[in-house]
């Protein structure tokens, strides 16, 4: 009798998941993975005969399951009550649009780098030591992330896989612009550490590359020309203050201060301390690293996402919105219209890191009240967002332009709008990839058409000789935390309503 009871309730369960799955409507955003769902293909006799058309609805049919983040979360609670977590036997390090084993990729652009300069005497990038969690355990999540600390003060972090002789080909972008601007406008160029780089227990740092030794790399092949800005020690020193979020990969407003402040001490442009500014925050904040890492303690440990206004400067924020396809390529852009630089955010709000300009698929043009004549670009991933409201006291404009969306002809760009000084400020994963180097030499030779046109297609290599063109690899999104918009980051684009401006 008992076995009849056991089969019936195995067919019971078995029936029940057959209604929910072939009845219940299929999920179309996963707000934890932060990403659109997979959509049924389109059909076609030649996709049909070759096999994609079943394979694709497939993957439609397994990504898009009914009630697919509640499953997830269900999963990761019970992991998290077992304390099972993945393998890290096979554990890869990701570097922005790269996968790299680690050791592999050292060279950055294709290029042998195996006579790397020493960096120079200029700049001296001294080794950071953990002394605030060098000694607690960790665990490895999905997809490599370093899970830290428990409670309300776990922290995760990407592991870092490029090598000490990467990043080659970002440092040559920006001789080449200085090459090509030549004294007329400074250039600068300042790579971002990651967190994995500050905060990695001395246990799990088997698990990642160490960032100084790239970083050193970059400095090493620069031009005399252009200007090194050491973020890596600014940001050493203020470690044990909240410079990055526990719970996204991103740093936080507060790191960005940092960042900015020593940028204007390089630059020679006047710069304003937080008495300035007026600070706001976001509560119950949780970002993108609970989608990556799929562990439950990330989404219990909510965090403030604290950020700074502005106070006693005028400034008007000019966008331009882009129209991108499903493989994150310019199709289209907007009319110029003015609205807030800061967007507000509902606590709890999973977008609250797009509040500074809405996020990244937009030209933003800020006009103040400084004037000094000195006009700057920050040419940027999404990290690079956290830069430019600390530079209103500094400049009299401040152009913001992400390396994946830009469409104009930069070099014409720079003549129109008198600019005096470009920023080079990405992430040092971004900075790796060949995808955000050869966008900004893109840049220097690029045509654009007319709004609905893209770009014109490049030709030629990436040394960037006049009117010849490399053609642009597919760039991927590579940091996707934007409302209302695709965007950027190795991540999915957060799918959330656009934010209602600061008041």
């Amino acid at each position: 009798m008992k076995h009849y009871i056991y089969i019936a309730v195995i067919a019971l369960v078995f029936l029940a998941f057959a209604v929910v799955f072939d009845t219940f409507p299929r999920s179309t955003v996963s707000e934890l993975e932060k990403r659109e769902l997979a959509t049924f293909p389109e059909f076609s006799w030649e996709r049909l005969a070759d096999g994609s058309f079943t394979s694709d609805v497939s993957t439609w049919f397994s990504d898009s399951e009914p009630f697919r983040d509640v499953f997830m979360t269900l999963s990761m609670q019970v992991k998290d009550l077992i304390a099972i977590a993945p393998s890290e036997d096979n554990v890869k390090f990701q570097a922005g649009d790269m996968e790299l084993e680690k050791g592999e990729g050292e060279e950055g652009n294709g290029k042998t780098a195996a006579n790397s300069p020493e960096p120079k005497d200029s700049m001296t990038i001294d080794e950071y030591e953990n002394h605030i969690n060098a000694d607690e355990n960790a665990k490895i999540a999905n997809a490599g992330i370093i899970i830290v600390g428990k409670g309300d003060k776990v922290r995760a972090l990407m592991a870092y896989g490029g090598g000490p002789k990467g990043c080659v080909g970002y440092a040559q972008a920006a001789n080449k612009y200085k090459e090509v601007f030549g004294d007329k406008v400074n250039v600068y160029c300042m790579v971002i550490p990651t967190a994995v780089e500050f905060y990695c227990p001395d246990k799990a740092k088997k698990r990642t590359n160490q960032q100084l030794p790239t970083i050193r790399n970059v400095v090493a092949h620069l031009d005399p020309g252009v200007k090194p800005v050491d973020v890596y020690t600014t940001l050493g020193k203020h470690a044990n203050e909240d410079i990055y979020l526990r719970t996204d990969h991103h740093w936080s407003p507060l790191g960005g201060y940092y960042a900015a402040q020593e940028f204007a001490r390089v630059a020679g442009v006047p710069f304003k301390d937080l008495s300035h500014y007026e600070r706001r925050v976001t509560h119950g904040y949780v970002g993108s690293m609970y989608g990556y890492s799929k562990d439950i303690s990330i989404k219990n440990a909510p965090e403030d996402f604290v950020y700074y206004v502005p106070q006693g400067v005028e400034y008007t924020t000019t966008y331009t919105n882009y129209t991108i396809n499903k493989n994150y390529q310019v199709t289209g852009e907007g009319k110029p219209f003015t609205a807030p630089f800061f967007f507000k955010f509902k606590d709890g709000h999973g977008g609250a890191y797009c509040t500074m300009m809405g996020g990244d698929t937009k030209l933003t043009q800020v006009r103040t009240s400084t004037h000094n004549g000195r006009r700057v670009i920050i040419l940027k991933d999404s990290f690079g967002n956290m830069l430019p409201g600390y530079l209103f006291f500094s400049f009299e404009e401040v152009h913001v332009i992400d390396s994946r969306y830009f469409t104009k002809d930069i070099i014409a760009y720079v003549a129109e709008n008198k600019i005096t000084d470009i920023l080079f400020a990405n992430n040092i994963f971004k900075a790796y990839s060949s995808h955000t180097y050869g966008s900004y030499l893109r840049f220097l030779h690029q045509q654009w058409h007319r709004p609905g046109a893209s770009p014109e297609k490049a030709k030629g290599d990436s040394t960037v000789k006049h009117k010849e063109q490399s053609a642009p690899k597919k760039q991927e999104p590579a940091e996707k935390t934007e409302p209302a918009e695709k965007t950027e980051s190795a991540e999915p684009a957060d799918k959330v309503k656009a934010p209602a401006p600061v008041e």
